[in-house]
C-alpha cells in the first residue's frame, strides 16, 4: 500500500510536470495542420521607412506564404494574417496556391496577380514592427494555421529585415 501512493504521488507530480512544460512551450513552437505557413517576412523594409503612397516603401515590407503541401491546392480566400496589435489583413478575393507555390503580401497599393504570385494590402501603413511583433495566420475557419513572435536582435542575426520560417 505505501509503495502504491508514493507510485502514484510520483505519477501525479510527473504529471504536474509534463502539464506545466507544456503550458511553457512558446506559441510559435506550436505545429498546427495547415498546407498554407508562413514561409518567411520582411519585416522592415530596406531604406528609410516611408508610409506615402507615392514613393514610399511599404511594397517593401512582406510577408510569404507557402503551400507546403504535396498534392492539395488551396484557395487564399478568407484567409487572415494579424500582427500583435491586432492590424488584420483578410483574403478576401480568390488566389489559388498550388502545392509548393508561394504568394508575397505585400504593403501598399497595387494588382494582385496569380501569375505574379503577389498580394497587395491595397493599405500604405507598415504593419510588422521594426523591432518585435507577432504574425497570426488564420484559416477562413478560425482556426490558427500559423503564428510566429519575432525580435529583431534574437531572430535577424544578420541585420537585412528578413526572417525565413519552414524553410
Amino acid at each position: 500500500m505505501r509503495i502504491r501512493r508514493t507510485l502514484s504521488a510520483a505519477a501525479a507530480t510527473a504529471g504536474a510536470l509534463a502539464l506545466g512544460l507544456t503550458a511553457a512551450v512558446p506559441a510559435q513552437a506550436a505545429e498546427y495542420s495547415s498546407a498554407l505557413k508562413i514561409k518567411g517576412v520582411q519585416y522592415d523594409a530596406p531604406g528609410r521607412d516611408s508610409n506615402k503612397c507615392s514613393g514610399g516603401n511599404t511594397r517593401n515590407e512582406y510577408l510569404t506564404i507557402k503551400n507546403y503541401s504535396k498534392t492539395t491546392t488551396v484557395n487564399l480566400k478568407g484567409y487572415k494574417v494579424r500582427d500583435a496589435v491586432g492590424n488584420t489583413f483578410t483574403f478576401r478575393n480568390s488566389h489559388t496556391l498550388q502545392p509548393g507555390d508561394l504568394v508575397s503580401l505585400r504593403g501598399g497599393r497595387g494588382t494582385d496577380s496569380d501569375a505574379g504570385n503577389v498580394v497587395y494590402r491595397q493599405n500604405c501603413n507598415f504593419i510588422w514592427n521594426n523591432d518585435k511583433d507577432t504574425i497570426y495566420f488564420y484559416k477562413p475557419t478560425g482556426a490558427r494555421a500559423d503564428v510566429h513572435a519575432y525580435t529583431k536582435s534574437a531572430n535577424d542575426r544578420d541585420g537585412n529585415g528578413y526572417i525565413t520560417y519552414h524553410g
